[in-house]
């Protein structure tokens, strides 16, 4: 497994990280053993970084991979989490708090349901309207210098906040979401990181799916929140299911599969670019394996550009509501 340094301090991580949420989380019933396996496999393929929060399953998500990574040595798995979105007993959601002390009570939970004594790159979940970037990274940089923290991240964050962000104290990666069908950070947001020395940790890279080519008209409705999500929804899908479909053509002429091509895109990017896979089984997690292997030519970059021309794509990453917490689109 290649690695990549993230943002300016020199820390290693592998090139591709596991997206651990869906084990928890959102994309309905997981099965508890193959998510533990995958994780095995995981660590066996020399992936290291992985990639939670703590309100994914309300902690579920951390407990899991505490027991997964029992008997491993710390320094061979690069944790990084997410916090600030807070849940109700239901499983609903209830708002983002990323107040000094909010950022202080959320990782004294995530240490002991990690049971680590430190996190690689701690982040908030989202930008909070109504606290202050500053106040928030200012928190965790006290955390940083206590030793409890190793890294600060941002998600979801505009140019503007991550410079105000950098600003306080150096931020190592910026985690938004980035595919084929999710470009809408090219214009300003990653010249932005690149300017400032920031990593940009991929998430969605397979669209929730749609990149997966395995996703069909049939699937629509599915009971998890895609659902709820524009680009799965009637006409929006057909248009692209479509756009699958001309990735499909390419990806068979290179005798790779369309999950594969797409991962490779992201890749292809740039050095500062770790996609993270959302895998809830070992044989999702074999495609990402795959694609870190699979070279694209200036020419297969250009014919795949031209297949998913970005103003292409149908609807919007998240339903209306959600789309005013997002960085950018």
């Amino acid at each position: 497994m290649q690695n990549k340094q993230i943002g300016i301090n020199g820390t290693s991580v592998s090139a591709i990280g596991l997206g651990c949420m869906g084990m928890s989380d959102l994309y309905g019933k997981a099965d508890r053993k193959e998510s533990i396996a995958t994780i095995h496999a995981t660590l066996e393929a020399g992936i290291t970084l992985f990639d939670t929060g703590d309100f994914y399953g309300v902690g579920h998500n951390e407990l899991l991979l505490n027991e997964a990574l029992k008997g491993t040595k710390r320094d061979n798995a690069f944790i990084a989490v997410k916090f600030g979105a807070m849940r109700s007993p239901d499983g609903g959601w209830v708002g983002v708090d990323t107040r000094p002390q909010a950022v202080k009570n959320f990782l004294s939970y995530t240490l002991q349901r990690l049971d680590v004594d430190y996190i690689d790159l701690y982040q908030p979940a989202r930008v909070d309207p109504n606290v202050p970037i500053e106040e928030t990274v200012g928190a965790i940089a006290d955390m940083v210098k206590a030793g409890y923290v190793r890294n600060i991240g941002l998600s979801e964050a505009n140019a503007d906040t991550i410079r105000r962000a950098h600003a306080v104290h150096p931020i190592s990666w910026l985690q938004i979401e980035y595919s084929l069908f999710s470009r809408g950070i090219e214009k300003e947001i990653l010249p932005t990181l690149r300017e400032l020395g920031i990593s940009l940790s991929a998430y969605g890279v397979l669209s929730r799916g749609l990149l997966s080519g395995k996703w069909s008209k049939d699937r629509q409705g599915a009971p998890d929140f895609r659902s709820f999500a524009p680009r799965f929804m009637g006409e929006n899908l057909d248009k692209n299911l479509a756009l699958v479909e001309a990735l499909r053509v390419i990806a068979e002429e290179k005798q790779t599969n369309v999950a594969q091509l797409a991962i490779a895109w992201v890749l292809s990017r740039g050095e500062d670019v770790i996609p993270l896979i959302g895998a809830r089984k070992q044989s999702q997690l074999q495609d990402a394996l795959d694609a870190v292997n699979l070279k694209l030519s200036a020419a297969d970059l250009e014919r795949i550009e031209a297949a998913v021309p970005p103003e292409a794509v149908a609807g919007t990453r998240y339903a209306a509501e959600q789309m005013s917490t997002l960085g950018v689109e």
